[in-house]
């Protein structure tokens, strides 16, 4: 029998019922999407935080690190670039940057401004809200490499955020997705009053979309 498109699932229901429809030969990811009740548009109801996701997200990102006083221990925590000037020169002359994610001591924040129209289309400018202007960066780097999670609302006022694999068990997915859904309802900007979030479902790669009961 066919589901209902509005028929609602608990988190525990809807990872068998996602895994079930992810067909695709290949590990698909397992994401969640979140409708929110703000107006994107307005600047204190921009949606910012971190979710500390306790199995990763199955995903192996690539760190670059722009530092002038961190240099070998970025190195010594695995970042996959690190540099100075000399990192910025590239950035800027290439027009662009092989990384996920892009941290930065503070020293280093004025000097990436040259390079901010290439770095903030991709989402990759350093930020102290989400910690990635920090002079520890051994910790950050650590951080992000055991499953630690940015997320941010788009430009239609949702999120979404890889919360794993297929392949994870179903009690590391939902445990994944419950810290992910507690720091989001942190994240709730003082702007928004009333409702926060509109409504939740999980989906695969390839797979059908369920929506889950609050």
């Amino acid at each position: 029998m066919e589901k209902s498109e509005s028929m609602q699932l608990s988190i525990t229901d809807a990872i068998a019922e996602v895994k079930k429809s992810a067909v695709a030969k290949f590990d698909e990811s397992v994401e969640a999407h979140v409708r929110l009740a703000i107006d994107p548009k307005k600047s204190d109801q921009q949606v910012r935080g971190v979710a500390e996701l306790p199995h990763g997200t199955g995903k192996k990102k690539k760190i670059a690190v722009f530092t002038t006083t961190q240099k070998k221990e970025a190195e010594e925590a695995g970042a996959d670039l690190v540099g100075g000037e000399e990192l910025i020169d590239k950035v800027k002359s290439s027009g662009k940057i092989d990384a996920d994610i892009a941290v930065a001591t503070p020293e280093m924040m004025p000097k990436l401004a040259t390079i901010a129209k290439i770095l903030g289309p991709k989402g990759l400018m350093p930020n102290p809200k989400n910690k990635t202007v920090t002079p520890k960066v051994k910790e950050i780097i650590e951080a992000l490499k055991k499953g630690r999670a940015d997320f941010k609302n788009d430009d239609s006022g949702n999120i979404h955020q890889v919360i794993g694999k297929k392949s994870f068990e179903n009690v590391k997915l939902e445990e994944n997705f419950k810290v992910f859904l507690e720091a989001l309802r942190k994240s709730k900007p003082e702007g928004v009053k009333g409702k926060f979030i509109k409504s939740v479902s999980i989906c695969s790669t390839m797979g059908k979309s369920v929506k889950i009961s609050q």
